[in-house]
């Protein structure tokens, strides 16, 4: 009789199980924090206190005055899909509530230690449960006010593999104030305080207006730059602030989408917003804009990603028509003009189209002898014949011929490496160019941006900012690098925060002096000469690598001559 077959399909221990589902829902603290002010918002919370160690590894405890659970409650809140706000499969077409899936608590304590306090309002007394991954410790009575405190300690405990795999402190700290400044847009009547060890990150009592609390977040600054938004059609409606032109920003890191107060990533709404400010603002400027759309719950589907960051709408065009036509008919009233008319627009708001960045380190006079050039190519077994710079196409591109074929140089990438290796150099030799602020340039910025700087602020400062605390969140601009003009340096430092992110320190200043390069680089549709043109082919061609730009975007196409041939049937 033949071996009896083992099966290789296995069914997993609940135990395994568990964790799988877990690690779907739980990736950081910043998920757990995520569910848990969810859960508090639910419950109709209108204080919400978060308290880490850590950055939340070693402790997030997240109290609320909600409206706390019953011990029966409490005790069923743990086990897997147990959730008040699904009760039939009709409810998936019209959900409202933040948290729904059920899986948050069960999530979190199996791989954490939990301790849950909480108290309902018909309560006699406060029920106290404590967790251990799988294991129940203690189910006890506790005094306790109307509320729920949930404390979870160790996360990932029992999971070593994705304990190692956390981010720094300072990463995991900064992703949840991000988050808890965004949500905290979104309800305004509700009062948002974060601390990290003994230091209060912020405070936000709860205020009656959405321009109430942009003051408490951005400060003043932000808020003169802000119009106010409104706008409705039949059962949709948008309400917000957006910018007043000509200000905005030099990214889109503040363009903040909320639909039924969920913030949500969307490309129908940015799309619409940043085509209809074309013309408002100047080039190589985004709109600033928290906009929140009110829109039919069935009408949107919430439950087609797993962190609820996207949604799917009915009629995505419904909602671009919504976004633009808003913001449209606010921009006209704004400037006071009945119709879109750039020239209208320019008049009534003092833009000009203009060229705020200068072209470092190019002459402008013309050589003799460069009409022909040495090209970049190092190809083996090329032509020496010299190659000629034909034009530009587009005010985008340099073309230029060889006997080989044809070479499409975009300018942008071509001059970011070109900048990009003279930065290196200048931070090698710890020569940056700095100028003094004829007056301390002051702004505002968020508690995310402050966390940031704080993390960067040496690496800035040998980049030639210098910025210090003038006291609350204002802070002083005094140094910048030289290589900026004084009206551009406080938006390009603001800039650079944005895009420094949690990495080492050496691939933190390649980004820093990457952005830089990038700012200070030529702009797409900028007319060159041709002596412009051949001086960047020709430098391109002494960079370290100059089929890439340093963020990795190819700088040239080659049309070979082969190609052209062949394509004309001037051969087979």
């Amino acid at each position: 009789m033949g071996m009896k077959e083992m099966p290789i399909i296995k069914v997993l221990p609940e135990e395994i199980s568990r964790k799988i589902a877990a690690g779907e829902v739980i990736e950081r603290p910043f998920s757990v924090v995520k569910e848990l002010v969810e859960n508090s918002l639910d419950a109709r919370a209108t204080e919400i206190r978060v308290e880490l160690l850590q950055g939340g590894k070693s402790l997030i405890r997240v109290v609320d005055n909600g409206v706390g659970m019953t011990r029966r409650d409490a005790e069923i809140s743990f086990e897997r899909h147990s959730t008040s706000k699904i009760a039939t499969a009709n409810d998936l077409e019209s959900i409202s509530t933040l948290g729904f899936r059920g899986e948050a608590l069960p999530s979190i304590s199996s791989v954490a230690r939990i301790i849950l306090t909480t108290s309902s309002e018909n309560s006699e007394r406060g029920t106290k449960i404590e967790r251990e991954g799988e294991n129940l410790i203690h189910v006890t009575d506790a005094a306790y006010p109307r509320g729920t405190s949930v404390e979870v300690r160790d996360l990932f405990f029992n999971l070593p593999a994705r304990k190692k795999f956390l981010r720094s402190e300072r990463s995991e700290l900064g992703q949840i104030t991000k988050y808890l400044v965004h949500v905290s847009l979104a309800h305004v009547q509700v009062g948002f305080f974060l601390s990290h060890g003994r230091r209060e990150i912020f405070g936000y009592p709860a205020v009656s207006s959405l321009k109430e609390r942009l003051y408490q977040v951005y400060g003043k600054s932000l808020l003169d730059n802000l119009m106010e938004v409104r706008h409705a059609e039949d059962t949709q409606s948008l309400y917000g602030f957006a910018s007043r032109p000509p200000a905005g920003r030099r990214d889109r890191s503040r363009q903040l989408f909320y639909v039924n107060r969920r913030l949500v990533k969307d490309k129908t709404c940015q799309a619409a917003l940043n085509q209809t400010y074309r013309g408002f603002l100047e080039k190589e400027q985004f709109a600033e804009a928290f906009l929140f759309l009110e829109i039919p719950l069935d009408e949107v589907d919430v439950n087609v990603h797993p962190a609820k960051t996207e949604v799917r709408f009915v009629d995505s065009q419904d909602i671009f028509r919504l976004v633009h036509r808003g913001i449209e008919s606010t921009l006209l009233r704004e400037i006071g003009v009945k119709e879109v008319d750039p020239a209208a627009v320019k008049e009534s708001t003092g833009f000009a189209k203009t060229e705020p960045y200068q072209i470092p380190f190019v002459k402008e006079e013309k050589s003799e002898g460069r009409d022909t050039i040495e090209f970049l190519s190092r190809d083996e077994g090329r032509s020496e014949t010299s190659p000629r710079v034909l034009g530009q196409y587009l005010d985008l591109y340099i073309v230029v011929a060889d006997n080989d074929g044809l070479f499409i140089i975009d300018q942008h990438n071509a001059h970011e490496r070109i900048l990009f290796d003279r930065y290196e150099e200048i931070d090698r030799q710890k020569a940056w160019p700095r100028k003094m602020a004829l007056f301390p340039q002051l702004f505002d910025l968020s508690p995310t941006q402050i966390l940031k700087w704080e993390e960067n602020r040496a690496l800035l400062e040998e980049t030639g900012f210098t910025v210090e605390p003038v006291g609350g969140q204002t802070y002083a601009l005094k140094e910048f690098p030289d290589i900026f003009i004084e009206d551009e340096a406080k938006d390009i430092f603001l800039s650079l925060l944005g895009d420094l992110s949690e990495e080492k320190v050496e691939d933190k200043k390649k980004k820093l002096l990457a952005t830089v390069a990038c700012k200070t680089a030529i702009k797409a549709g900028k007319p060159l000469s041709t002596a412009k043109m051949n001086y960047l082919v020709d430098e391109l061609r002494q960079t370290s690598n100059p089929s890439l730009c340093p963020h990795g975007r190819p700088i040239a196409l080659k049309i070979d001559r082969a190609t052209i041939e062949k394509g004309l049937k001037r051969r087979s």
